[in-house]
């Protein structure tokens, strides 16, 4: 069973120390504005992997044993905040990673999230993505959205237990738990702009 963290306090405390940070969760969620934020606090290098690993220029995939050789090599590093769920990736990242932060809000909250996001970059490709990727938004898209926990949830459980049952792990459920996080945060590391 993984390590599952019942206090925001504690985790923040456990995040002020960590080197290396997985953010999991569903699309739209706010995994790639969380790690940015920490990456920004803390000085770790933001590994996005939807543009680091996955997709090349032109919504073309990346080829599996690629992206796993880049993932490979990137969790080796001494030092980074790494956002995207990928559950066939965990065995890799898990046993490198200090704190893993699940984004698991209502999933209406991810469905506004991915339109506000479409939105935003409608035509254009945002910072998170791989260039020449224009933000889309498909019926697919959404359907993966609205049965993520169903589909999604109980393989990144397993995994969490499989490889990494000593990682802690904090669940947030919603966009106020991640700012009661960054709130306490300032308040373990005073130095820290939140």
């Amino acid at each position: 069973m993984a390590r599952y963290l019942a206090d925001i306090g504690e985790a923040a405390t456990l995040l002020s120390k960590a080197d290396r940070v997985t953010i999991i969760g569903c699309s739209g969620s706010g995994k790639s504005t969380l790690a940015k934020t920490l990456s920004e606090m803390f000085q770790l290098p933001h590994v996005s992997m939807d543009r680091d690993v996955f997709w090349l220029p032109g919504w073309t995939q990346r080829p599996r044993a690629d992206a796993l050789e880049i993932v490979e090599r990137t969790v080796a590093q001494q030092r980074w905040v790494m956002d995207g769920t990928s559950p066939g990736t965990l065995p890799l990242r898990l046993p490198r990673t200090d704190l893993v932060l699940w984004m698991r809000p209502p999933r209406r909250v991810s469905l506004f999230g991915v339109v506000i996001r479409w939105l935003k970059y409608r035509g254009r490709t945002r910072p998170e993505m791989a260039e020449n990727c224009p933000e889309r938004l498909t019926a697919e898209f959404l359907r993966y959205i609205w049965n993520f926990e169903k589909t999604e949830s109980p393989e990144i459980e397993q995994k969490l237990a499989d490889y990494g049952p000593v990682v802690p792990v904090l669940v947030l459920r919603s966009h106020h738990e991640t700012r009661r996080l960054l709130d306490r945060l300032s308040r373990v590391c005073p130095a820290v702009d939140v």
